[in-house]
């Protein structure tokens, strides 16, 4: 009992630092759309790289939830006996739902970041179809007018 109620610790140590860890990510993110140039394969990059510690989070989630639905009978028996291990994992699960509550606002933010951005440069590009649309419009309408032949021409040399 006493080993299992350590690896539950120990899958909330690691479920705090990968948070921490994407947490770091979001860091960067927003630091990225908040920048005037966006280097969009570094935000490629960090969203790979979110997505495999999301996998990790994942996997630590259903591994702690299975191992803490097998003891969780036979630690409702003996409350006083594992009482400071308990203690301890409660305040675990409290600084991880703090930090899953971190994490998800950071990533409310980059999501607003992200549509502003996208948002831009969608307006730029539209803008610039617009322009062409114009300056192939005035050159088809040049060329179509033709070349009108001088009526007065100054014969002297």
């Amino acid at each position: 009992m006493e080993s299992q109620l350590q690896i539950l610790s120990e899958s909330l140590d690691k479920k705090l630092e990968v948070l921490r860890e994407i947490r770091e990510y979001n860091i960067q993110q927003e630091k990225a759309f908040s920048a005037d140039q966006v280097d969009m394969g570094s935000f490629d990059e960090a969203i790979a790289e979110k997505e495999r510690l999301i996998e990790k989070v994942t996997a630590l989630d259903s591994g702690f939830e299975m191992l803490y639905e097998k003891l969780a009978q036979e630690l409702d028996g003996n409350r006083e006996r594992y009482q400071t291990q308990i203690k301890t994992l409660q305040e675990k699960i409290s600084k991880v739902m703090e930090m899953s509550v971190t994490v998800q606002a950071q990533e409310a933010r980059n999501k607003k970041l992200i549509e502003q951005y996208f948002g831009k440069e969608r307006q730029n590009l539209q803008q610039s179809r617009r322009h062409s649309a114009a300056a192939y419009q005035y050159y088809k309408n040049l060329n179509a007018a033709g070349t009108a032949e001088p009526r007065f021409m100054d014969s002297k040399k």
